[in-house]
Parts: structure tokens; C-alpha cells; sequence
């Protein structure tokens, strides 16, 4: 199994309704794929040292579990998935980093 692990920071942040409803759409888009075995997403919990953040602080943190590589590829190149972004930047920029890897527990 692999993990798919986004750290999504919209700056400014986003209203709780509007991030509530984005994570809805890249959850609808992940599974729809067919690729996914598991989905999570939470958001960020903030804190004081939040400010701090060197290069940007999460929104939320979202995790896609897929079988290998090539369900992962899918996955990325499921129907609708540039459009989904696209419709989100435009409408709230965010930046996205992530990290590919075996389960970590």
C-alpha cells in the first residue's frame, strides 16, 4: 500500500464552510477514481507557534491510501482532477505539498 499525504495551506485562510466543502469535492474525486482503499482528511489544529512557520502553515491535512504506484497514477488522472483544482485556485489559492510513502504505523 501506498499513502498519498497533502499538507493544503489556502493563505488567507478560508471560511470553515468553504474548506469544508473542498475537502467533500477532493474526497469525491479520490474515490470516484476507483484507485482509493482509504481516505482521511482533518484540518489543521492551530496554535500559537503558527506564525512561525518557515514556508506556510496547513489548512488540512488529507490522506489517500491506494494499492501500489500505478493505482496512484490513476488516481492523480481521474476525470474532473485539473478541473477540481483549477475551480479551487481560482476561487481561493492555495498551495499544496506532499509526500508518497508506505504506511507510517
Amino acid at each position: 500500500m501506498i499513502n498519498h499525504t497533502m499538507i493544503v495551506s489556502f493563505n488567507p485562510t478560508i471560511p470553515d464552510d468553504e474548506l469544508d466543502r473542498y475537502l467533500q469535492d477532493i474526497e469525491a474525486l479520490m474515490k470516484g477514481s476507483g484507485q482509493v482503499q482509504t481516505f482521511a482528511a482533518r484540518r489543521h489544529i492551530r496554535v500559537a507557534g503558527d506564525e512561525m512557520a518557515p514556508e506556510f502553515v496547513a489548512s488540512a491535512i488529507v490522506q489517500v491510501g491506494v494499492a501500489d504506484r500505478a493505482a496512484l497514477d490513476a488516481a492523480f488522472a481521474a476525470p474532473g482532477a485539473e478541473e477540481l483544482i483549477g475551480r479551487w485556485q481560482a476561487r481561493f489559492p492555495y498551495r499544496v505539498v506532499w509526500a508518497n510513502h508506505e504506511p507510517l504505523a
